[in-house]
């Protein structure tokens, strides 16, 4: 299967079609969302237009203020987000995947209308509001897509089918930054329009995202759920290229609805509160909330983020100081998250497996943090341009900020694209939405602290001592990662039940080895129809002789 994953020998190669990767690509896409926010608001910010507009440097501020000013700004999103999250498992849950993808487009689309609507008047209650909108809509599509992408997966494409959302992010921030350079030099700083272009890219994402979930396919398992097995079979089949009578669309739904059954056995009877007592209360549950809200608390403080919404401000520190420059670096490090985050998907998330491509990232991140850290406390005088810069300073200050672009790197390969696939494959079927739902949240929670944290901590913390700690909670996810992620590459999300069975000191460093051969009715189904299949060309070969 090259690239594609090491299919499994009874699976029919039918199954990698178009219709799957039409779906792949609609849901996909939905991760710029986050990434076109994440591209734009930095840049934005750092415009002259945008920045004498709403007072960004304005004299009557002090430093602090200023500070808090454009933290306000930029976390305003993350804030939005946050009830996204929160109401995306209701949504998902209750109107399907599809609906839940138009509500949330026409959310982001309605709230971007307001934040780009401020450059006439000025008001900064308009950007407020208008960001915190659009994050509602923005903040639903990291519970929409994921749970959609994991569902309509063969198991061994699953890390790349959710990998193209993680990829897609970095597809919003590079198109973001280029944008955002290009306003720079071809739009005069007084007009309006030099912020105002770049941020019109999110209305057509979600133009497109809207137009194009009218021609996908509703995941079978979410109509299993809600009892609509014959439209559930019959989307299967589209989805997989095969008859609904064939023997690999019979063993999924078998899975399927063997998991819910069981699910459904062991909640009979609970109140709407169930699922949420089931995810606190049962030991299986409860360690895949406890992976979720970890893998977004080390991911969201181990420094990658606030350098992607910051990255001009970073380059700034490590000695790029004209306007059209930094923005022009910080275009081409959109390029090296955006190449390296689709490498992980597409060669690493499947190959080498989670566990290996998380590890080698978070190292690759923390050498490059402790780099920057060291850089910042050694040569206080980078950035100055009254100072002088020696000949090894100069090299000092150029090896920052090539690590600024390994921690891009190192970010695209681990954390970020395992906190969007962990969440949409360790939960079981009825859990899948809330899991991801609140793991989302805390994500945003964290990822707005974050964002109105570090303008401050390069004041409070200094800018070395805060790329120290960032470094300290990069060392600290490299140790969790050993000792609690567990290997799912390759096993149907049904199996991965018998992963989570095993004692909680087990899971992550033996639960890929003591799993090993387990599998749900597709495997066992095949195995069975592959000795049957050799067991009839033994006979046709005896009946010839």
């Amino acid at each position: 299967m090259g690239f594609f994953g090491k299919r499994a020998n009874d699976a029919p190669p039918e199954i990698l079609n178009w219709r799957l990767w039409f779906g792949v690509f609609v849901f996909g896409l939905m991760g710029a969302a986050r990434g076109l926010d994440e591209g734009l608001i930095g840049t934005t910010a750092s415009q002259k237009s945008f920045s004498k507009l709403f007072g960004l440097k304005s004299t009557h501020l002090t430093k602090i203020e200023q500070a808090n000013l454009l933290s306000n700004i930029t976390s305003m999103v993350q804030l939005g987000s946050v009830l996204g999250a929160i109401v995306a498992f209701y949504f998902t849950d209750k109107i399907g995947r599809l609906w839940a993808t138009r509500q949330l487009c026409v959310i982001w689309i309605i709230g971007i209308a307001i934040f780009v609507s401020a450059s006439t008047n000025g008001s900064i209650g308009m950007v407020y509001t208008g960001r915190f909108i659009a994050g509602v809509g923005i903040g639903q599509t990291t519970v929409v897509a994921p749970t959609y992408l994991a569902e309509i997966s063969p198991r061994f494409t699953r890390g790349l089918c959710v990998g193209m959302f993680s990829g897609a992010v970095y597809l919003g921030i590079m198109l973001g930054y280029f944008a955002s350079w290009g306003c720079s030099i071809h739009v005069s700083n007084t007009n309006q329009l030099q912020w105002v272009l770049p941020n019109l890219m999110h209305i057509y994402f979600a133009t497109i995202i809207f137009g194009l979930s009218f021609l996908a396919i509703e995941s079978p398992r979410w109509l299993v759920k809600v009892g609509q097995h014959e439209r559930a079979t019959k989307n299967l089949s589209k989805l997989r290229g095969l008859a609904p009578d064939h023997w690999y669309i019979q063993s999924e739904l078998m899975d399927i609805r063997d998991q819910l059954e069981r699910e459904r056995e062991a909640t009979m009877g609970t109140s709407w509160l169930g699922p949420i007592r089931e995810l606190v209360t049962i030991p299986r549950n409860s360690y895949c909330l406890f992976l979720s809200i970890f893998a977004q608390l080390l991911g969201q403080w181990s420094g990658a983020n606030s350098i992607t919404i910051y990255a001009p401000q970073y380059f700034e520190l490590m000695g790029t100081t004209g306007q059209n420059e930094k923005l022009f670096a910080t275009a081409v490090f959109g390029v090296v998250k955006f190449v390296s985050a689709m490498i992980c998907a597409l060669f690493l998330i499947d190959f080498i497996g989670r566990k290996r491509s998380l590890m080698t990232g978070i190292s690759l991140q923390l050498i490059a943090m402790l780099y920057m850290a060291l850089f910042l406390v050694i040569d206080q005088t980078v950035g100055n341009t009254n100072v002088e810069q020696s000949a090894s300073q100069r090299s000092a200050a150029k090896g920052a900020i090539g690590m600024i672009y390994i921690s891009g790197f190192g970010w695209a390969m681990g954390w970020n694209s395992i906190q969007y696939l962990i969440n949409s494959e360790i939960y079981p079927l009825r859990l899948r939405a809330i899991g991801a739902s609140i793991a989302m949240t805390f994500h945003f929670v964290n990822q707005y602290g974050n964002s109105k944290a570090v303008p401050e901590m390069f004041i409070t913390l200094t800018t070395g001592g805060t790329m120290f700690f960032f470094s300290a909670v990069t060392l600290l996810g490299l140790g969790w990662v050993w000792f609690f992620l567990p290997e799912l590459a390759n096993k149907s999300l049904e199996a991965v039940d018998a992963v989570f069975e095993l004692p909680w000191y087990l899971i992550g460093r033996k639960g890929k080895e003591l799993t090993e051969g387990l599998g749900g009715a597709v495997e066992n189904f095949g195995e069975a129809k592959a000795g049957i299949d050799a067991v009839e060309e033994v006979g046709e070969v005896e009946h010839k002789a």
